[in-house]
């Protein structure tokens, strides 16, 4: 009785130790499915549930649909498991009869999406299902996800980093049980011409919804909606049965075009070495897709794509621009001297300038380095290393991107 309520006071003293509204789960999880699907040279991708110090009761890795037979399975892109090893995506699309095209709006146009998540990813569209992802856990995959739907769209994605020791967020990998895997989603979606209308990058929102392991309940913190655990150890192991989760419920509607998202974080960019993809066929095969040289889409996940395991992200894509209003915007606005050490102006007549409502500049990694929400004719940068970056000018309804080089 004794060591009994000993055991207790520990566990309530090492809970009080966590200041934040995550639900804390402590240990490993009950296995209530013993794998979701069978893929030779894959992982388990198991499902269970654990009860929290509040006596919430969790699934991990995560509430899913992937065996609601009413939510399309996206399209191959690629997939070892079933053999769909294509080599580019003009063979993947050829290999579709357009059934697999999602109508939101019988009178709106096809959007094609170009997909690599690590691991799991549902899309809706204005709240409607168009695509999971076929293989839960790895081998690793690519997909094809094509829906009709008039713009402005709401895309809304859950992603899932799935687990081998659930309810604490590990695998086994490198010789250790308990390695903490990473997640990652890259994305883009092009018009029936072939253009990009959207793609991945600090433009979408991110919130995190579980967090595992975290070894020491005084590491997380929180920052408005920020949930945060960059002070978190994320070394491997070779124990962890107590390491903590902690969980925070779905908002309502939250895949919904009204849902308002405003408060969520901006969506963290990773760059591909980061990630891990370049040996991985299903991205490697479809790079001209995925990192386009005019127009490059970006890893992206929460702000701490190790530990954080299931994430939802979102992003409305505008109204179509005319081609005229771009091209007007593109041809009336210059940037010299270009290369320059330091030192860049910005030449547009007094109607254009009236217009901008943001100036900003980028590096290749899509990080922002600077950003002003006005007009401005010169731009001073210190402190730069040389090399190529990205301009880019926005208008209410127009953004361009024009190349600059710092010497």
């Amino acid at each position: 009785m004794k060591k009994f309520l000993l055991i207790l006071l520990f566990s309530a003293s090492s809970y009080a130790q966590y200041n934040g509204t995550g639900s804390v789960t402590q240990g490993l999880a009950i296995t209530t499915t013993a794998n979701l699907y069978n893929c030779s040279g894959g992982r388990i991708a198991a499902v269970g549930t654990i009860t929290a110090s509040d006596a919430t009761t969790w699934t991990v890795p995560a509430v899913t649909n992937y065996t609601n037979t009413s939510f399309p399975f996206a399209s191959d892109l690629n997939n070892a498991c079933n053999g769909h090893n294509y080599a580019n995506a003009t063979t993947a699309l050829a290999a579709l009869n357009g059934t697999d095209i999602v109508t939101i709006d019988p009178a709106g146009e096809i959007i094609t999406a170009y997909i690599f998540a690590d691991n799991y990813f549902e899309m809706y569209i204005n709240s409607v299902p168009v695509g999971k992802d076929n293989v839960p856990f790895t081998q690793f995959n690519s997909n094809i996800v094509r829906f009709k739907v008039n713009r402005p769209f709401t895309i809304a994605m859950l992603l899932v980093d799935w687990e081998e020791r659930l309810g604490v967020g590990c695998e086994t990998n490198g010789g250790f049980n308990y390695h903490c895997g990473d997640g990652g989603l890259v994305a883009v979606f092009k018009d029936a011409n072939n253009n990009i209308i959207a793609k991945t990058g600090t433009d979408w929102k991110a919130q995190t919804f579980y967090t595992a392991p975290i070894k020491d309940l005084t590491c997380p913190s929180e920052n408005g909606a920020l949930r945060l655990s960059v002070n978190c150890n994320s070394a491997d192991s070779t124990t962890g049965t107590n390491y903590y989760g902690l969980h925070w419920d779905r908002p309502l509607s939250w895949e919904t075009a009204s849902f308002d998202d405003s408060a969520w974080p901006t969506a963290t960019m990773y760059t591909n070495a980061t990630i891990g993809v370049d040996n991985k066929p299903a991205y490697t095969n479809f790079t001209n897709i995925f990192d386009d040289s005019a127009n490059d889409a970006q890893f992206i996940w929460s702000t701490n794509v190790i530990l954080d395991n299931e994430v939802i992200v979102r992003k409305t894509v505008p109204q179509a621009l005319s081609v005229n209003a771009h091209s007007a915007l593109e041809n009336q606005i210059r940037v010299f001297p270009n290369p320059s050490k330091n030192d860049f102006h910005i030449a547009a007549d007094a109607a254009i300038q009236s217009q901008i409502q943001k100036v900003s500049i980028y590096n290749l990694l899509g990080e922002e380095i600077f950003a002003t929400n006005q007009y401005v004719d010169t731009i001073h940068l210190e402190n730069v290393s040389s090399g190529i970056y990205l301009l880019k000018v926005s208008t209410s309804d127009v953004e361009i991107s024009k190349k600059i080089m710092i010497e």
